[in-house]
């Protein structure tokens, strides 16, 4: 059995409504690692950026609050959080008193890095702020109007073509045709994908054919992005890669993994459409 057969996910629960960090359900990650060949040093660095729409709780005199949250979880923890279980312990505030936001923010701080196993950051959007949040497409080429004919629904990393011989390039590609299924409960996830890279040309429409190729794949979010990077740098070798993949909203969470394998800047957390 794996350690997610072991969750809430997929299971009736009761949903409790007081605060109680012991539901949050830490999975390792070096399992699925194990997998792709990730036994070592970590060949990318990144984080999983969640964002959180259904939190509330009680200030000192009994009335409601709302916010808004942003998790970023750093890719060298040990751990990821199941997200039934994240959403279980958000919803365990809903009756729960506390002095101010910033007693939120401290306990959810130090839950969620208990759980993980590493230091997360926590940003907490009171209603103030909440028009002032945007939305856009990934930036990049989108590839998805190339005219295919696909017949593999699993994760075939041989489907990706580079020219080696050409010269090197610097460009940015985007899909919105991610799809993958829970790995627990077969629901299905969709998401949009950006792939930025320096190296060799890789070839649009096998980069399409191999995105597409996750449709019926069980994992989460997370350890699929893992692949991908693993993939695409042990077939097509690009001097500088990175994936970022925003995965639409579920239970109220959002989870958007990002991995490279060069310094630089976080990627911004805006909305697609779709989440």
């Amino acid at each position: 059995m794996s350690e997610a057969e072991f969750s809430p996910l997929g299971k009736a629960v009761s949903y409790k409504t007081e605060y109680d960090p012991s539901l949050l359900f830490p999975i390792p990650r070096q399992g699925k690692r194990d997998e792709i060949g990730v036994t070592g040093a970590l060949p990318f660095m990144g984080v999983d950026i969640w964002n959180a729409f259904e939190l509330s709780w009680l200030n000192a005199r009994g009335k409601p609050q709302v916010a808004m949250a942003t998790f970023h979880i750093p890719t060298e923890s040990p751990n990821i959080v199941e997200s039934k279980s994240f959403k279980l312990y958000l919803n365990s505030f809903n009756q729960t008193r506390l002095a101010d936001i910033e007693a939120l923010q401290s306990l959810l701080q130090a839950d969620i890095s208990a759980a993980a196993g590493a230091p997360v950051i926590v940003q907490l959007l009171e209603p103030e702020v909440f028009a002032a949040q945007k939305m856009a497409d990934l930036a990049g080429y989108c590839i998805d109007n190339l005219d295919i004919e696909v017949d593999n629904y699993e994760p075939t990393p041989g489907l990706l073509r580079c020219d080696q011989l050409d010269s090197p390039v610097d460009e940015v590609l985007t899909s919105n045709l991610l799809k993958s299924n829970c790995l627990v409960t077969g629901q299905p996830d969709w998401a949009s994908v950006q792939i930025r890279y320096v190296g060799a040309p890789i070839n649009r429409e096998s980069l399409l054919r191999y995105l597409i190729s996750f449709r019926n794949h069980n994992e989460f979010h997370e350890q699929c992005v893992e692949r991908i990077f693993v993939d695409i740098m042990r077939d097509c070798k690009p001097m500088k890669l990175a994936v970022y993949a925003r995965y639409t909203r579920r239970g109220g969470l959002d989870i958007n993994p990002y991995r490279c394998n060069f310094s630089g800047p976080q990627p911004t957390n805006i909305r697609t459409a779709r989440q």
